[in-house]
């Protein structure tokens, strides 16, 4: 198997292409890994295939593009497999190449593969790529990736953010501290002004509820009814750190 995948060091394992017309000749496939990279290229001479091995560090996907470069290659197709895309999509698609991201389903469904004449995947991925027969998977522009990288990491503060949310309501009900019937919001105006009143040391109801917003439909009394609980320092503790964290992934998604 070493010999056969050999790349520029070793000479080149050469195949002919068969089978159905190539509509595509200037294109590449890419069988992808977490430590090297398999790339089926046509020769130089349009000729026959050549197969070539490349590490998965920067500097050899820059190798990897500029060994693409010199067969004059246009479009290159791979899997989508698992996070071991990223970097080679990136690294290409900025040196100027079309770069199609096949769903892994799709090279599964067509048939008539024989492994005797691509015996590896980055030649059938090249032989069906150069047919015409890929299709790549939409990946937007590369600010609308960025804005999405963002979008998603607030997704998760936010739902972390949740979290500690009900943690405190947790303590709070534990207290018999009934916040989340007093306002419909235990994150809202109100509720965070009770939350950190009662965690500054606050515990007289009537005190508590005079922090109520403007807006609220319940009255001060209604809202002091709620508030009166008794007050263990385990639990108040608990509330103290869960606002603190609150607080911290707030200003993360602030930022």
């Amino acid at each position: 198997m070493q010999d056969n995948h050999k790349g520029e060091t070793g000479g080149g394992k050469r195949r002919s292409l068969e089978g159905l017309p190539s509509i595509r000749p200037f294109v590449a496939g890419i069988d992808l890994g977490s430590e090297r990279h398999w790339v089926c290229a046509p020769t130089a001479d349009r000729t026959a295939r050549e197969v070539a091995d490349f590490g998965a560090t920067t500097p050899e996907l820059m190798r990897m593009a500029q060994w693409l470069k010199e067969r004059q290659v246009e479009s290159i197709a791979m899997e989508s497999t698992g996070v071991y895309w990223i970097a080679p999509h990136e690294v290409l698609e900025a040196e100027g190449f079309e770069v199609l991201l096949v769903d892994t389903r799709q090279l599964a469904r067509v048939p008539g593969r024989d492994k005797k004449t691509d015996p590896t995947d980055c030649e059938w991925i090249q032989r069906l790529h150069s047919c015409g027969l890929l299709r790549g998977s939409f990946r937007p522009g590369e600010e609308v990736c960025m804005l999405r990288t963002l979008v998603r990491d607030k997704a998760n503060l936010v739902g972390e953010r949740g979290d500690w949310v009900r943690r405190m309501q947790k303590s709070l009900d534990q207290m018999n501290v009934r916040v989340h019937r007093a306002v419909s919001d235990i994150d809202g105006v109100t509720g965070m002004a009770i939350l950190r009143a009662i965690a500054a040391g606050e515990r007289d109801a009537r005190n508590l509820a005079k922090l109520r917003d403007r807006r609220c439909r319940k009255s001060e009394e209604e809202i002091a009814e709620q508030l009166s609980g008794h007050w263990r320092e385990d639990h108040l503790f608990s509330l103290q750190q869960a606002l603190k964290m609150y607080d911290a992934i707030q200003q993360r998604i602030d930022d």
